[in-house]
């Protein structure tokens, strides 16, 4: 029976559970590595002994060997460490916490086996400008961009354009009390243009605002698309960045159909970066004209999953993982 390795936290969403399910139907086997639980209470070890390498996880409940896996998730890696810091003295905490990412990391990174998902390949795809770059060299349509740390390029670019939008390139988030706040896309307004002077200490990427007819989301496992589309208009927190909203919008999504050289450019990107899953956001405007804004690595899926009839994004990536759907070969030593 085919081992997969899935790659998430304790905290995860059920989308874990219907993928686990699927894998199961496909007769292979799930090992789940939750991330949060190492080191404390998961041990990962990697032997070359006798001319032979050996990879095993031994959990609170089991011993599995990994190194005879056929395919791994590479889903999340949130909260690795989780309650070390309580653990140890604050003076090695950071050093050892060097040590545990390099192991977890360099162990995905060396499975001599397929992998959806893998450190290295979100590393690659968090550059935006590079997906923007990609996205342009083979015909989609982007919005003009500015990223940039210097005041006055930014403000040349708002006067020029007008209506700009700013946004962090990262998950970015400002902590404050404990409580998480997250820095959602937002209009630039030309009376804002003094406050500007603070992109020295951290640069932001500005965008052209393209006129929202609709928002797509596009999943994409494998060859299989989902496109799915909202009228983000609707509400008014939802109007620059969905995400605003994203609670009030999660039933009013429905699936939709791309036009055909829209979803061969997307599949052409994938093959560019050579991975089988990607979570494109893109807008439609007033004249129908197909804006690619983003393709996130691991972006979620789980709310859009629901609105298929089975959970058939879930059922895609268990068939790619279990090789029952065609797949890029990305095994490191293929």
């Amino acid at each position: 029976m085919n081992k997969i390795l899935i790659i998430t936290h304790t905290a995860d969403n059920f989308s874990i559970e219907k993928v686990t399910e699927y894998i199961a139907d496909n007769n292979c086997e799930v090992i789940r590595f939750d991330v949060d639980l190492y080191p404390l209470e998961n041990k990962l070890s990697t032997i070359f002994q006798d001319g032979e390498w050996i990879s095993i996880l031994e959990t609170p409940s089991a011993k599995y060997r990994l190194d005879d896996i056929s395919a791994v998730w590479y889903r999340r890696a949130y909260n690795i460490g989780k309650g070390l810091k309580e653990e140890m003295e604050p003076k090695f905490f950071g050093a050892a916490m060097g040590e545990i990412r390099n192991t977890l990391f360099g162990f995905l990174e060396s499975i001599d086996a397929y992998s959806l998902g893998k450190p290295s390949v979100y590393r690659r795809l968090d550059s935006k400008e590079e997906q923007l770059k990609l996205a342009h060299k083979i015909g989609l349509s982007v919005p003009e961009t500015c990223l940039t740390n210097n005041p006055e390029e930014a403000k040349k670019f708002i006067l020029k354009h007008q209506n700009v939008v700013a946004k962090m390139q990262t998950g970015f988030a400002i902590y404050e009390d404990g409580v998480e706040n997250v820095v959602f896309t937002n209009v630039v307004k030309e009376d804002k243009l003094e406050e500007l002077d603070s992109l020295l200490y951290c640069p932001m990427q500005f965008q052209q605002m393209i006129e929202k007819k609709r928002e797509l989301r596009v999943t994409i496992v494998g060859r299989d698309v989902y496109a799915f589309e909202v009228d983000s208009q609707q509400f008014e927190d939802a109007k620059v960045d969905w995400r605003k909203d994203g609670v009030n919008l999660l039933d009013k999504w429905t699936r939709t159909e791309l036009p055909k050289g829209i979803e061969e450019k997307l599949l052409e990107l994938l093959d560019i970066y050579n991975v089988d899953y990607g979570a494109i956001d893109i807008i439609v405007s007033p004249e129908d004209q197909y804006y690619f804004i983003e393709i996130n690595a691991a972006g979620e899926f789980f709310w859009l999953d629901n609105l298929t009839e089975g959970n058939m994004i879930s059922r895609s990536i268990a068939d790619v993982l279990c090789d029952k759907a065609p797949r890029r070969n990305n095994v490191v030593l293929a």
